[in-house]
């Protein structure tokens, strides 16, 4: 059992590691799918600020100005704790504002292919965020922007789901039996960082808004890869990253 505890000192903090970058942008766009990212970096005129750095390796944050707003750009770790850790650092580096965006599965078959689902709560099936947030089956998500973001959509003409997701670090263990319980539960999709995102925002007090783009299909007799893979369909996943970049200077 994982106790919470409310105390923000812990015995090791993000400013143990991390320094303040000056002209840090208040707002960040992550993105967890490398080709959709660079493509949108390259795309922009963006130079690099800062970087997060593990026994792995270097991960840049570059800077850009889009339709007048600076805006920090980044690739974010896939799986719940790497994400976190991200997060973390960025705050401590002076980001107040955070949307993130990525794939995720479909327990619905009738979610098109790179449509956008936008989480309004998430099921708790990982470990991390319980260390950020009381223990509890669900944590709400994205209720400070929700309005902003779906009516931005409807401007758009873009369509859109919005539901609940199940978060979950075990990918292998997504079982028929195991998509049959989170369908009952409500859930319209699954991935692994949402819950834990959440609760670190949250704790952080910090603004955070996470959308996904709809890929393989598990409401299926056999699994869909559909455009799971980075290379695929990426004329809509581009329109999907312009959709966080707009969002951005709107939030």
């Amino acid at each position: 059992m994982i106790i919470f505890d409310p105390d923000k000192n812990a015995i090791l903090n993000p400013e143990n590691f991390i320094s303040k970058v000056e002209n840090m942008p208040k707002v960040a766009v992550a993105c967890y799918a490398s080709t959709t990212f660079d493509r949108m970096l390259n795309g922009l005129e963006a130079k690099q600020i800062s970087k997060f750095s593990d026994a792995n390796g270097d991960y840049p944050i570059y800077a850009t100005t889009y339709k007048g707003i600076d805006i920090a750009l980044f690739m974010i770790r896939v799986g719940a704790a790497n994400s976190v850790g991200a997060l973390e650092d960025l705050f401590q580096m002076g980001c107040e504002k955070v949307i993130v965006f990525g794939t995720c599965g479909v327990l619905d078959k009738d979610i098109e292919d790179c449509s956008i689902i936008i989480p309004n709560s998430a099921v708790r099936e990982e470990g991390i965020s319980y260390h950020y947030a009381p223990a509890s089956e669900e944590i709400e998500v994205n209720r400070e922007h929700m309005d902003t973001f779906t009516q931005f959509l409807d401007e758009l003409g873009v369509k859109y789901t919005v539901g609940k997701t199940w978060t979950t670090d075990g990918f292998y263990r997504e079982t028929a039996g195991k998509v049959k319980m989170m369908k009952e539960k409500g859930c319209v999709c699954v991935e692994m960082e949402c819950s834990a995102d959440a609760a670190v925002a949250q704790f952080r007090g910090k603004e955070l808004v996470q959308f996904f783009y709809a890929t393989d299909n598990l409401d299926a007799e056999d699994w869909d890869e559909r455009s799971l893979a980075n290379e695929a369909n990426v004329e809509e996943k581009d329109k999907i990253a312009v959709i966080a970049l707009e969002l951005a200077t709107r939030i």
